[in-house]
């Protein structure tokens, strides 16, 4: 939600509004040299969908049919466009779609977390003691880093959107990932709001977690003020927020007061009505991708891309009951009803959208999530966390396709060869969008801190 900020003494996060304004200060510092940190572009813009919860690998594009039963789990395979690689027989649309992408099968790191944090920064050292809950002394999301070297920054639309909503149980946390972190809230993303319906009244429990019928529907839309200030009033408290902006300014520069009058005008301007505005799409166009929750974040990205956005996220929590990837519990009726129809129709209908509107070559697309799932079969039927080995697809601008990377081990415990870490996507998105993937940005202490984190680019997936 957007804020009206007047002067509080404390932040959110417990920091006092000097700590927030150094941050930002510090940001402004280490900007200086930021062109010199800065390439051509392979991609324009970058659609990132977080499966979050940990999508399993062995369910979908990594499946071992040889393997004991209680490793292969329950889904047959089938055959892909590509010769000699199977996949999950629930994804027949993806499976022949692979000669478009490049699959990498042996994404592995040490962040064991449902998080987004590693996933949207590379950074896998994080600890949920410290790391779990956003805070301005976080590694910085990889579009912030973008943004912070002068790529990607948005004008009448924002240059970086998070779908559906903040990444947070049912909207009710900040998990840690997608934000400026100690490159300050300059750089922190917009993030849409939904409000998912069901078939039944959920509550939450254990039980929703975990059940196969229930399907968030619904849409993302453009924030709202807090206390239910809509659209339609914000040109009004234009002026308020001016004055305030004003008083702040004549009593130290305000890094925030700047990002309150560009979010003015991102929601009051016409365009980003327009292109939030999904009743614009074709009706065939909308079943194709789906009419849930998810489906509807997938189509509007394109619709967001499409309009001048450089970076969109979709991030797959944003309700109670399913919708996760967090299957440690009813894995197969989970990926068989909700979660698998969901990925192959939506990122096949992106595959085919973008293709057709000519924008394949110039948008890359991003589809992982926290980690892999365990090799063996648990009681519950389910899979539990396994960040030893995972899969990231990748498609668009700048990758090959018909390529898959790296080959996993009989039971696809661990990478057999051509390990990727989460520095390394990092490393690659950034080669991508044209920043120097050795660069280095200033923290809060305004220590240099590389922002691959160790990473490097895979040259290997490169087109």
């Amino acid at each position: 939600m957007l804020r009206l900020l007047g002067r509080p003494a404390r932040a959110c996060d417990g920091l006092t509004r000097r700590d927030l304004l150094r941050a930002g200060s510090l940001a402004m510092l280490a900007g200086l040299p930021a062109q010199a940190a800065t390439r051509s572009r392979k991609a324009k813009a970058v659609i990132l969908i977080d499966l979050f919860g940990g999508p399993s690998h062995i369910d979908t594009f990594d499946p071992k049919p040889d393997a004991p039963p209680e490793i292969r789990g329950e889904f047959a395979t089938i055959p892909s466009v590509l010769p000699g690689i199977r996949v999950a027989e629930h994804i027949p649309n993806l499976a022949k779609r692979l000669d478009r992408t490049t699959l990498i099968r042996t994404v592995s790191h040490r962040y064991n977390s449902h998080n987004p944090y590693g996933v949207m920064t590379g950074f896998d050292g994080g600890d949920d003691r410290t790391d779990y809950y956003a805070k301005p002394t976080n590694h910085p999301s990889m579009p912030s880093v973008a943004q912070f070297f002068g790529v990607g920054v948005g004008r009448e639309l924002p240059g970086y959107v998070m779908l559906p909503a903040l990444p947070g149980y049912s909207q009710g946390l900040r998990r840690a990932g997608p934000y400026g972190g100690y490159l300050g809230p300059k750089f922190d993303p917009m993030f849409s709001t939904c409000e998912p319906k069901w078939s039944r009244k959920v509550t939450g429990s254990n039980k929703d977690f975990y059940d196969h019928t229930l399907v968030p529907m619904g849409e993302p839309e453009l924030p709202k003020l807090d206390a239910g200030v809509t659209l339609d009033v914000l040109a009004s408290r234009r002026t308020l927020v001016e004055q305030l902006d004003s008083a702040e300014r004549s009593l130290e520069s305000s890094p925030l007061a700047d990002k309150r009058r560009a979010a003015f005008d991102i929601l009051t301007s016409p365009r980003a009505k327009v292109a939030f505005d999904l009743s614009r799409e074709a009706p065939r166009t909308r079943d194709r991708y789906g009419r849930d929750l998810f489906g509807n974040s997938v189509l509007l990205a394109r619709r967001l891309v499409e309009s001048g956005v450089s970076f969109v996220t979709v991030h797959t929590e944003a309700a109670q009951g399913s919708g996760h990837w967090d299957t440690h519990d009813n894995n197969f009726q989970l990926l068989k009803h909700v979660l698998l129809p969901f990925l192959d129709r939506s990122v096949s209908a992106l595959i085919d959208d973008l293709t057709e509107r000519g924008l394949f070559d110039d948008v890359l697309v991003m589809v992982h999530g926290d980690m892999g799932r365990s090799p063996r079969v648990n009681k519950a039927a389910g899979r539990d966390h396994w960040p030893q080995c995972g899969f990231c697809l990748l498609f668009g601008g700048g990758v090959k396709q018909g390529y898959v990377h790296g080959t996993s081990d009989k039971i696809a415990a661990y990478p057999k060869d051509h390990p990727v870490s989460s520095g390394d996507i990092a490393a690659t998105f950034y080669h991508l969008v044209g920043v120097d993937p050795e660069a280095t940005v200033p923290d809060h202490t305004l220590r240099p801190i590389p922002i691959s984190h160790g990473g490097s680019v895979v040259n290997a997936v490169l087109a």
